[in-house]
């Protein structure tokens, strides 16, 4: 992966940016969506209505199935590595090299409305610091413990185990928002606690070279870690298996103010 032009790094950005919201005119437009062609029935990018799973994706495509009184994002593969989507969208250039602009998202938090459904899952930040040094973020529920992996030619990689809350009888939806501050994480590249710490990042990814813009770009030998002051976000990656409705970003902490739309209306 190769950087390009940074797509709002260069803007004025106001207190909240919305990345992505499913009943969005066009959700997808800031995104390239990936799926497992081998897996035709099985791993899929589809809009529909969470309640009522309506319109179905064209067969042979089968769906894990959830509710919610909104339309949706229906990431679905039981290949998390090729199945995503991806923002700023990933171009391909002469000799199949892929190129992909900086998101350039300069706001300390990230929220993610995300609906468990009972899978493995995880999504991906790429973060930078003043110094330009770049880091990836995967959060992810099969991970048991933190972990950092770091590997010449690749970028850090910092593994961070997700859970949901416990499916009981008093909870009242299956949908979460997901917050992460990225100033409080950063600090983790750099701690001895999460060097190569033991546990998998998942079978089917290769932890020695992580997924993500600049994976693939030339690194120094012995990846610089990223340090210090938090300076943007470089691209947001969500992987199956989840229904996904709203990414946004903020100045303030959870308590922000945001407006209406951004809430989850859920059947009771």
């Amino acid at each position: 992966m190769k950087y390009t032009n940074a797509l709002l790094s260069t803007t004025i950005q106001p207190s909240i940016i919305s990345l992505f919201s499913s009943s969005g005119s066009d959700p997808l437009a800031l995104f390239t969506v990936t799926t497992d062609k081998t897996l035709p029935a099985d791993s899929f990018v589809h809009f529909l209505h969470d309640h009522l799973s309506s319109p179905p994706p064209a067969s042979p495509m089968g769906l894990l199935r959830r509710e919610l009184e909104q339309t949706v994002l229906h990431i679905q593969s039981p290949t998390l590595p090729t199945t995503y989507i991806h923002c700023p969208p990933i171009t391909a250039s002469a000799g199949s090299v892929e190129r992909s602009a900086v998101l350039g998202i300069k706001h300390p938090w990230m929220h993610i409305q995300v609906r468990n459904l009972s899978r493995e899952w995880s999504f991906e930040v790429g973060i930078v610091d003043q110094a330009g040094r770049v880091g990836i973020l995967r959060f992810s529920t099969f991970q048991k413990k933190p972990s950092l992996k770091t590997s010449p030619g690749a970028l850090p990689l910092l593994l961070l185990p997700l859970s949901f809350p416990a499916q009981t009888a008093h909870l009242l939806t299956a949908w979460s928002t997901i917050t992460v501050h990225f100033p409080s994480i950063l600090p983790y590249f750099t701690s001895p606690h999460f060097r190569d710490a033991d546990g998998p990042a998942h079978p089917n990814y290769r932890a020695s070279q992580p997924e993500g813009p600049g994976a693939h770009a030339p690194q120094p030998p012995g990846p610089s870690l990223p340090a210090g002051t938090y300076a943007h976000v470089s691209y947001v990656r969500v992987h199956a298996n989840c229904r996904l409705r709203r990414i946004w970003f903020g100045e303030g902490d959870p308590g922000q103010k945001v407006p209406w739309e951004f809430e989850l209306y859920a059947l009771h």
